[in-house]
């Protein structure tokens, strides 16, 4: 496979990881204006850019444990899972069941390793699976203790200067763990083993044109649908979520942001009334969810088998 084909779909997995990803990261502070949008925007594309230059160890948790994919084939055999999820998430968007872009690509390598005969390595599998799993519920739950916190200190303008924390601990959190399945792309595509400063800086600029036009219609989703969202539950979903997501890429472990995102309105709402939550479209958003990695590596097995039977 050429280099600028593998080229252009890695930038076009950047872009969609910009819709799906940017906007959800926005949209818990929509409705505290002390960051404007193209400031929130501007702030994320700068994480992503050089946060990578003083870690990028979840970036090698996806190219050394989850794939391992060298040579022609390999390169034939990555763009077979970057379109397999790129697939599985449109699909599942465009029926109004917004999914994570993380499990797509997580069960899409799995499955392309499997479907071209490349030995799978379970072990970081059911690792990075178990992880991604918990971390909803951990943002959940971090988000009570985070909402008693800022009941007690954030009061009138001094919850505007909190929200300016969260959301930049939040992107920090993002450009060092979920951000870095676009970096890991590139680093796949083209036989990286770090990660070259202009690398993530165009992965950023690429990141950031998605983030602009994913905003409308991730932002509702996160701030209306799941929560009737308030300025303290965003503020606490953006300290809950960054602390649970940074906590996760300590240990190499990628996790999906909007996921966590989405456990810690729920653990924000929830914490001050059940009721406040609508479980029916949280349940939806979860059943996506559930569905996304095994329907991935499944699309992405069988189409490696049939690439690899055409090749032979």
């Amino acid at each position: 496979m050429s280099s600028i084909a593998l080229a252009a779909l890695a930038g076009l997995f950047a872009v969609i990881s910009g819709v799906n990803d940017g906007g959800a990261l926005l949209a818990t502070g929509l409705k505290i204006p002390s960051i404007r949008p193209v400031t929130g925007v501007l702030m994320m594309m700068a994480a992503v850019a050089l946060v990578p230059s003083v870690t990028h160890q979840v970036a090698i948790t996806f190219t050394t444990r989850l794939a391992t994919m060298e040579g022609p084939d390999g390169q034939v055999a990555l763009a077979v899972a970057v379109l397999s999820a790129l697939t599985v998430v449109m699909f599942l968007s465009n029926r109004g069941r917004p999914t994570s872009l993380t499990l797509a690509i997580v069960g899409a390598l799995t499955g392309a390793d499997l479907g071209w005969g490349v030995p799978v390595s379970y072990g970081g599998v059911v690792f990075v699976l178990g992880v991604a799993m918990a971390a909803p519920f951990v943002g959940a739950l971090l988000a009570v203790p985070v909402r008693i916190l800022l009941v007690r200190l954030a009061h009138g303008r001094t919850l505007r200067w909190w929200h300016r924390a969260g959301f930049t601990l939040q992107c920090l959190a993002y450009a060092a763990n979920d951000g870095q399945k676009m970096l890991a792309v590139f680093m796949l595509a083209f036989g990286l083993s770090d990660a070259p400063l202009s690398t993530c800086v165009a992965v950023a600029g690429l990141f950031g044109a998605g983030a602009v036009y994913g905003l409308p219609r991730a932002g509702r989703l996160l701030s209306r649908e799941i929560l009737a969202s308030r300025p303290l539950h965003g503020v606490t979903a953006e300290l809950a979520t960054g602390t649970a997501v940074i906590g996760c890429a300590a240990i190499g472990a990628p996790v999906s942001m909007t996921q966590t995102i989405a456990g810690s309105l729920i653990g924000a709402g929830a914490a001050e009334s059940v009721k406040r939550v609508r479980w029916h479209a949280a349940m939806k958003i979860v059943f996506a969810w559930m569905l996304t990695l095994p329907v991935s590596a499944l699309l992405a097995g069988a189409a490696a088998l049939i690439v690899r039977g055409v090749m032979a």
